[in-house]
């Protein structure tokens, strides 16, 4: 299989990163500073990562709006022009979640889609079958990279370039970098305060240095997707492929907040409907370890020893909390507080059901 390679490739080798596999691209695992020293940086200080394996999708022309917001679950009328949302792309007949994305709203003409690389080209697809001949729609996957510049001095650092900072959360703005037009959204995967900066690859390197230039006494670290994972647990923030699937619907995953369900038309929502009138048999739940035990996914979740119900979807040791948190898909009538039994390798350890995030950020605050 032939991966795809961020146009930052030779940075992430040069600075000695360790690289693994995402939804068909070879991007970095960690750096040689290792895991838990990238994820500390972000939590006291500032990272940066290449998240350019991540979708870009333009959706331009009279009715791209109307199009997307009959599509996708959230209600778009629910941000205005220069703003982000959080969105769900579900299939008609299960309701199953074929991929969850931002949609950034530049204006009715004009929209920006980011789904995770794996799914991008079904997204694609999916939005692509049945839109007016009025609307294009333009996949920039590959045209395009994605840095996040995350932690508590993420403003210092983007102030030092010249960049706009101190926007609204899920806020964006354009700012020209190197002839190209960056966008500088306050967003991110991490639960710290942060941006998300997309760019054309031409100017990509260029800006990869200026971050890492400026970063400078503020102890930047560059950080992988291991980092970035152990943050996104930390604040119970789903992954598709793990936590949500085309098997796992908004519902089970309690991500009802990120349905608009007054809205005329959404891909599934009637059977999301019903399934919401009746209730999930099954519940994303965040679990925190009370031993030593680490979780990892697939880990059978049980109340005794012999009656399992559920398995762990995501699972890492935090190092945060220095301890083992989950995110698990159980039994829905198991409820916060409870004490369940995971089996880390054939040795049973408690844990607590806990509702995430597991501690508390100030990622909103202006």
């Amino acid at each position: 299989m032939n991966l795809l390679h961020s146009p930052l490739h030779d940075r992430h080798v040069a600075l000695g990163a360790k690289f693994s596999e995402f939804g068909g691209w070879e991007m970095p695992l960690e750096y040689a500073s290792g895991v838990v020293k990238e994820h500390t940086a972000v939590r006291t200080s500032v990272g940066v990562f290449d998240v350019s394996h991540l979708g870009k999708v333009v959706v331009r022309g009279d009715g791209a709006y109307e199009h997307i917001n009959a599509c996708l679950t959230n209600d778009m009328g629910r941000v205005s022009n220069g703003k982000a949302q959080y969105t769900l792309c579900c299939d008609d007949e299960t309701g199953g979640i074929i991929d969850d994305l931002i949609v950034y709203l530049l204006d009715d003409d004009h929209l920006l889609l980011v789904p995770n690389a794996a799914n991008t080209a079904e997204v694609v697809r999916r939005i692509s079958a049945n839109k007016p001949d009025s609307v294009t729609i333009t996949d920039h996957h590959t045209t395009h990279a994605v840095l996040a510049v995350q932690g508590t001095k993420s403003d210092e650092v983007l102030a030092k370039m010249g960049f706009p900072v101190g926007h609204e959360y899920m806020s964006f703005v354009e700012h020209p970098f190197e002839g190209e037009l960056a966008v500088v959204c306050r967003t991110g995967y991490t639960g710290e305060r942060g941006y998300e900066l997309i760019i054309a690859n031409a100017a990509a390197g260029a800006l990869w240095d200026a971050i890492m230039a400026a970063g400078a006494e503020f102890d930047i670290a560059p950080a992988g997707l291991g980092a970035r994972d152990t943050l996104r647990t930390e604040m119970g923030y789903p992954l598709h492929g793990n936590d949500i699937s085309p098997k796992v619907t908004p519902n089970m995953a309690r991500l009802g907040w990120a349905v608009g369900w007054k809205k005329p038309a959404f891909w599934g929502k009637s059977v999301l409907e019903a399934e919401k009138e009746k209730g999930a048999n099954v519940l994303l739940r965040g679990l925190v370890a009370q031993g030593r035990g680490i979780p990892r996914p697939h880990m059978n979740v049980m109340l005794t020893r012999d009656f399992a119900i559920g398995e762990i979807t995501s699972g890492t040791f935090s190092p945060t909390l220095k301890k083992g948190i989950a995110m698990a898909l159980i039994n829905h009538q198991i409820q916060d507080g409870a004490e369940v039994i995971v089996d880390v390798r054939g040795r049973p350890e408690i844990f607590v059901v806990t509702k995430p995030p597991f501690f508390t950020t100030d990622v909103k605050e202006s």
